[in-house]
């Protein structure tokens, strides 16, 4: 028998047994940020209930709204100060549903019902690679990494891909349905693999965590003219402007890409700037972390 399994075991079991909460009373404030989770995750599940009644609209009007909460509860959690390992873990069963499951569902019973079992596939592969990505951002959150490395994501992020695969069905709706055509069922098919792809690789995607600490005065007004007229034409012109927005976040991935390489010389030149005869650290994104889950040895 492996000697480290009983320290293994021994570390799961302790973790299990630890307490929920630290403290008997919890304050409401902490509550808050589930509050959105829950809502989000409620607004996932009536959108698999639409699709699979061919309320396809209604379906995709319960992701993009799911998805404007996600992007709430975190902000929320940390303006309140709320954040704690069980909103993290709702957060990440939430996100599977409303940006794995939903999407995936609305996609097979929209167009790719035709083509059975090839179709299911495809969009199996895409919610597989949602619960991966997540398993691998809840695995990643307790590395210490420098604070710029925060602005970036590992991977494209579940409910920018849940948004951006369905961009076809936006296509169907201003008069390019792939449905008429095997060929174009077929690349429906390629670019839901791809997206799926995209989850799980280490290319880094723009977060823009860091916009929610400062915002320059001068750009507070335009921020809210800018936020109420996507808002607005998100409303009058829905599928025309999630498409533009997924045609626009597909386009800044290179960038983003590349700003992120430009970033890591620039660490890397100050590291060796400080200390001459430091090696470079390497990539983030190229290395693992092991866990030794062994006691410390006592100091002699």
């Amino acid at each position: 028998m492996d000697p480290e399994l009983p320290h293994i075991e021994k570390e799961i079991t302790r973790r299990r047994r630890r307490r929920l909460f630290s403290h008997q009373r919890v304050p409401v404030r902490m509550l808050v940020p589930n509050f959105f989770t829950l809502l989000g995750l409620c607004a996932g599940l009536t959108s698999i209930r639409m699709s699979i009644e061919g309320r396809w609209d209604v379906a995709l009007a319960a992701i993009v709204f799911a998805a404007m909460l996600d992007g709430i509860d975190g902000r929320v959690a940390r303006l309140l100060k709320a954040s704690s390992r069980f909103g993290a873990e709702l957060d990440s069963l939430a996100d599977f549903v409303n940006f794995g499951v939903a999407p995936a569902i609305l996609l097979f019973t929209w167009g790719l019902v035709d083509i059975k079992s090839i179709g299911w596939i495809c969009v199996m592969m895409f919610a597989l690679a949602s619960a991966l990505r997540l398993a691998r951002f809840n695995v990643a959150s307790d590395e210490e990494k420098p604070k710029w490395q925060s602005n970036y994501f590992t991977g494209m992020p579940t409910p920018a891909a849940a948004i951006v695969v369905l961009l076809p069905f936006y296509f169907s709706k201003l008069g390019l349905d792939a449905n008429d055509s095997r060929l174009a069922m077929s690349a429906v098919l390629v670019y839901t693999v791809i997206i799926a792809v995209m989850m799980v690789s280490t290319i880094p995607t723009y977060s823009g965590k860091l916009l929610g600490e400062r915002i320059r005065r001068e750009y507070v007004l335009p921020i809210f003219i800018l936020a109420i007229g996507l808002v607005a034409c998100l409303l009058t012109f829905p599928y025309e402007t999630l498409a533009i927005v997924s045609l626009s976040y597909l386009a800044a991935i290179p960038l983003s890409w590349r700003r992120f390489l430009a970033k890591e010389r620039e660490a890397q030149e100050t590291v060796l700037a400080v200390s001459p005869g430091a090696p470079s650290e390497p990539s983030t994104a190229d290395t693992g972390r092991v866990v030794d889950l062994r006691p410390a040895e006592p100091k002699r």
